[in-house]
């Protein structure tokens, strides 16, 4: 099968190429590097064509209001590039509990991108992830004051990129879902506790005080980020992902 990985250069998506090509199909990265531009459309025909499946892992650069602007006009620019060549089967990634989050534009913006897919003329798989663990510095760094780092109590249940890829590989390598698959990590953990520990494993002298106000993730109720009773988990845990990055 010969797979377009929009997006295909990034965290996710080099690896999916990987996984794909390992498999023996012929996944081909594409993304604004290789001459593709999905908000102006420059280069989507030729990336698509003849394409069996369509895997858009891009992300709206910025986490503000102005992401449902970028998913609009990226899937729209997709959608009707793929249609026109014929595209079986269009995969994206998104965010287990993004429909429980609605005081955050970009999770808003996620379940918009979800429901154009689902409204749109091809078959279709989403596959639902949680929290990369890979995220976890910069999610320490967004509300980090000097030597104090403030996060909530959020329930979290993060996920290894590598896992979510090799998922995201098998989805598009299958039969058209038309519905949501939910992946997730095998660990629940407050986001203030998996700081204390990334930062313990780390050496980083910064320390973390609990503040239910502070960040993102204080826009979130309960246990939205969690995995759903038909989650597929994922094998690797976080404390073994985080010893085996700080090794060396």
């Amino acid at each position: 099968m010969k797979f377009a990985v929009i997006g295909g250069t990034g965290l996710i998506g080099s690896r999916v190429v990987e996984n794909l090509n390992a498999a023996g199909h012929r996944a081909v990265p594409h993304s604004l590097s290789t001459g593709v531009d999905i908000i102006t459309g420059q280069g989507l025909e030729a990336a698509v064509a003849g394409a069996d499946v369509v895997i858009n892992l891009t992300n709206s650069p910025t986490f503000d209001d102005a992401s449902p602007a970028f998913f609009q006009t990226s899937m729209d620019n997709l959608l009707a590039a793929s249609e026109k060549a014929g595209v079986g089967h269009f995969v994206i990634l998104s965010i287990v509990g993004a429909d429980q989050v609605p005081a955050l534009d970009y999770y808003r913006a996620k379940v918009l991108q979800e429901d154009i897919l689902k409204a749109g003329p091809i078959p279709y798989s989403i596959v639902r992830a949680t929290q990369f663990m890979e995220f976890m510095d910069a999610t320490l760094s967004m509300t980090t004051d000097g030597d104090t780092v403030r996060l909530p109590r959020t329930p979290i249940q993060p996920i290894a990129a590598a896992d979510v890829s090799g998922v995201v590989a098998e989805v598009a390598a299958g039969s058209p879902l038309n519905g949501v698959v939910n992946i997730a990590g095998p660990d629940v953990y407050p986001l203030d506790e998996i700081g204390r520990l990334t930062l313990t494993a780390k050496s980083d002298g910064r320390s973390v005080v609990s503040d239910d106000a502070a960040g993102m993730f204080a826009a979130v109720h309960g246990d939205a980020l969690t995995a759903r009773n038909d989650a597929r988990i994922a094998p690797t845990h976080y404390t073994d992902w985080l010893s085996s990055t700080t090794r060396d």
